[in-house]
């Protein structure tokens, strides 16, 4: 199940406006959908407060934060929905997270939302595993998965020991700046390296670092990952429930409910081309040659769709640098998948250069058949063949007989070119100076994110909020 590319340009209607909005809880956001829908209709020629180019978390929070003081956004959405790198959608009958899927209590913007909208957090009580594969030197090898699970939580550790001293206030990731700058020169492969690990501690926590990195630990830095383990309290534990649980309703429902306040004019299938600014106002031109003006720009996409926008007045060099780096990691596609309740429940994490890095089981069907999720960072798999899927499966968890499989390949999704944000070896030090406006645009992503950066929605929710403070400090000093 690839995601389309948006086949139509321009007005959106009601219907698909709704349609857009996802597979549950239509009637929350029902009010807010109509009226963006029916403003969606025309092409405006007067000049906005503020358009927001994304209608993901960032984006979308961004415009309430607006609405909250007074100013209703216009919102471009290139796709033909909302979400951005969150994509709810449903598979074998169930409703499944195709791309952010988890949220936890110890995410503090993300569960302000929750009770804000009285949403609960719910874990899939199917998720323990039957049987959990970890590599040996032979090959995958069958292990009780408590103990091992154990065991990758003492080489997490030791990876991530000294967190407590570079990242001691990890809201404040320079906050021990002269600490962390000595670390941040680290790629994760550098910080493997002097750790003396045996072969299959080496493969294990190698496996994980790579699966995190899109493939390949070389490319992305210690501090990104070490960040993650000290907001969650710098134990394995805090760790491991990053993943535990998910909002009632999915990703999709949160969304809706932060868009039905946010009110803001939404066009859907409007892809951003070009964004010109003349230091007295701002003009966006879409694909279809219509040109929306306004006082100020929130650029609310991955980092990595930077590069493919054109600033006529050209980007700071930190975030050219970021773009072209690729701050989301690369060749990532997360997949749901069902097999036979024969197989059981399986848990599996490959070793370095297999195709799929990781498969967690989620949900047990009424026929016993299992749901579970998986990631693969080989961008020679075809992942429309389920046969070469299936392989792929094998050669982390063996036997298992693939049924049928839908996928989310961001690597190869022009409007996110990557997965989760991940900061390479020297980037963090650059925070403070991505996070600032240049001229009438203010950025909002998850990537640029200072806590709960790059993989989590708390991220994006940061910074849409800060991103909507600066446009406003943008239109008061117009």
């Amino acid at each position: 199940m690839t995601e389309p590319n948006p086949p139509r340009q321009g007005a959106v209607g009601r219907r698909t406006l709704l349609k857009a909005l996802g597979v549950g809880g239509i009637a929350a956001a029902a009010g807010a959908a109509a009226r963006t829908g029916a403003a969606s209709a025309s092409t405006s020629t007067s000049l906005n407060d503020v358009i927001v180019i994304g209608a993901g978390f960032a984006g979308i929070t961004a415009a309430r934060a607006l609405r909250a003081q007074g100013v209703r956004a216009v919102v471009l959405e290139a796709r033909d929905r909302i979400g951005g790198r969150t994509w709810t959608t449903t598979f074998a009958g169930e409703q499944v997270e195709l791309g952010g899927q988890w949220l936890a209590e110890s995410q503090p913007l993300a569960a302000a939302e929750l009770r804000r909208y009285n949403i609960p957090l719910i874990s899939d009580p199917d998720s323990f595993p039957d049987v959990a594969y970890y590599p040996a030197a032979e090959g995958p090898r069958a292990f009780d998965f408590l103990s091992a699970n154990d065991h990758l939580g003492t080489l997490l550790a030791k990876l991530f020991d000294g967190t407590r001293d570079y990242f001691p206030r990890p809201y404040e990731p320079l906050y021990a700046r002269d600490l962390v700058t000595g670390v941040d020169k680290l790629s994760l492969a550098a910080r493997l390296d002097q750790l003396g690990l045996s072969t299959q501690d080496r493969l294990w926590l190698q496996g994980v670092t790579d699966s995190y990195s899109g493939g390949d630990s070389r490319t992305r830095g210690l501090t990104s990952m070490a960040q993650w383990w000290a907001l969650g309290g710098h134990t394995h534990a805090g760790w491991d429930a990053q993943v535990a649980t998910r909002p009632q309703g999915g990703m999709i429902g949160l969304l809706q409910r932060i868009l039905a306040d946010a009110a803001p004019d939404l066009r859907l299938n409007t892809p951003v081309t070009t964004i010109s600014d003349n230091g007295r106002q701002v003009d966006v031109t879409t694909r279809d040659g219509r040109v929306l003006s306004a006082r100020a720009v929130i650029v609310a996409v991955p980092a990595n769709v930077w590069r493919t926008l054109r600033f006529t007045a050209g980007l700071p060099a930190v975030h050219t640098a970021a773009s072209r780096f690729g701050l989301g990691v690369p060749n990532v596609v997360k997949f749901w998948f069902r097999t036979t309740g024969d197989n059981g429940r399986v848990y599996a994490t490959g070793r370095p250069g297999d195709p799929v890095s990781l498969l967690l089981p989620q949900r047990v069907l009424a026929n016993g058949d299992v749901l579970s999720v998986g990631f693969a960072e080989d961008p020679a798999l075809d992942i429309t063949d389920r046969a070469a899927v299936e392989a792929a499966i094998r050669r982390i968890a063996p036997g298992t007989k693939l049924l049928e499989h839908a996928y989310g390949p961001w690597g190869r999704d022009r409007y996110s070119l990557g997965a989760w944000g991940m900061r390479g070896p020297n980037q963090l030090v650059h925070l403070p100076t991505i996070q600032q406006p240049h001229g009438r645009l203010a950025f909002a992503t998850g990537d640029i994110a200072s806590g709960w950066n790059g993989a989590y929605v708390d991220g994006a929710i940061e910074s849409g909020m800060r991103a909507a403070r600066q446009a406003l400090d943008l239109l008061q000093a117009a």
